[in-house]
């Protein structure tokens, strides 16, 4: 299946919410435990700036099957070369390559960004996440050991990170 990737407009807000929200019931990529509201989400989206920290939908059939973001690290300038990134594909579109694709779209865009270094922050247990990033090279450069308690279970977060270029 390919895909064609855009800035994400305000438009596509209520969109990328749902994604995400569609999310939160498998415990596996983020550590919210109720949906989020488009509201909720306002002020997160405004801070993405295309020229350097931008977010992205993917579209199937003009359809968002997903979106992708980099977000600065940390928020210290000296960080600026380093971003975090973040990937949410639709429930009806799991499995079926475009996780890869997302990121091979935004390895391109790295250079033109400034960024050279990338880092994710995945729970341990997601392994359908663990293994797309490790098979892109990215290694674990920390782990964090139960540090987040979902329904009664205590969950360990890894960051996994990779870098580009020199």
């Amino acid at each position: 299946m390919t895909i064609k990737f855009r800035l994400a407009t305000p438009a596509d807000l209520p969109r990328i919410v749902a994604i995400y929200n569609e999310s939160i019931p498998g415990r596996l990529a983020t550590a919210d435990l109720t949906p989020v509201s488009v509201a909720d989400r306002q002020a997160w989206f405004a801070a993405f700036d295309p020229a350097s920290r931008p977010i992205w939908v993917f579209t199937q059939d003009a359809t968002v099957a997903g979106w992708v973001s980099l977000e600065s690290f940390y928020g210290r300038p000296a960080y600026y070369q380093t971003a975090e990134i973040s990937l949410y594909i639709a429930n009806a579109y799991h499995h079926q390559g475009l996780g890869q694709q997302a990121l091979d779209f935004v390895f391109g865009q790295l250079e033109p960004l400034g960024l050279k270094t990338i880092v994710a922050y995945i729970f341990h247990h997601n392994q359908p996440s663990q293994g797309l990033f490790r098979k892109n090279g990215f290694t674990t450069w920390g782990h964090l050991p139960d540090v987040a308690v979902m329904d009664g279970q205590l969950r360990s977060l890894d960051i996994l990170g990779r870098r580009f270029r020199d």
